[in-house]
């Protein structure tokens, strides 16, 4: 199992003072630039149920602070009343939750969760400091409630928008394996493996690597 050097990661504060204004920057084109893709999806969720456009949710996030992240409504209304009822049908073992064919999944919510685009909302996150473009997943507090002391380093920095997890392979890896990238990239986060992975992001959301 990694164990990271916390000396070493919360001494990079020239990194860290980089990467925020990175952050800022590329968050603030992004916003601009998917308006043309932005625009239509607002359109369409609308349009398919009537219901909110935007979704909230708790997570958990640097040093266990919780935050709203945004995102645009992929499920119904009610999707987190039936959540326990689906349970026993999770696909990935350990403290997350996943199922390929969610019931709860709207026919614009496949559409968009396929290409990542429910996720654009938030660079608006990353925008008010809560997340950084590149990080650890951002996960439930029922999740972090199941995490062993292993699990629990993946809070020494902000969460991403999306991560080494995201673009190597997703949701066909298992939950530790998923710790283990995100650990992997506290340890060796450089703003070089930052572009490289916000580049791979871009061209996932174009041909997808099992999002759903």
């Amino acid at each position: 199992m990694q164990k990271i050097n916390y000396v070493f990661v919360r001494n990079r504060k020239l990194y860290f003072f980089v990467k925020r204004l990175f952050d800022i920057l590329i968050s603030l084109i992004g916003l601009i630039i998917t308006l043309p893709i932005t625009i239509p999806t607002i359109l369409a969720i609308k349009i398919d149920d009537r219901g909110p456009i935007f979704y909230t949710q708790t997570r958990v996030g640097l040093n266990g602070k919780c935050f709203y992240i945004f995102k645009f409504r992929s499920m119904i209304i009610n999707a987190d009343e039936k959540s326990k009822e689906l349970n026993e049908l999770n696909e990935i073992s350990g403290a997350m939750f996943k199922i390929k064919e969610d019931p709860r999944v709207t026919k614009v919510g496949k559409f968009i969760r396929k290409h990542s685009i429910d996720e654009l909302p938030q660079l608006l996150n990353v925008l008010l400091g809560d997340m950084s473009l590149v990080g650890p997943r951002p996960p439930l507090p029922e999740e972090v409630a199941r995490y062993s002391e292993h699990d629990l380093q993946r809070l020494i920095i902000k969460p991403g928008c999306t991560g080494l997890w995201q673009v190597s392979g997703r949701n066909a890896l298992s939950f530790s394996e998923m710790v283990d990238l995100d650990l992997d990239y506290i340890q060796h986060a450089g703003l070089f493996l930052d572009i490289k992975i916000c580049l791979k992001t871009v061209w996932i959301m174009i041909c997808p690597n099992n999002a759903y």
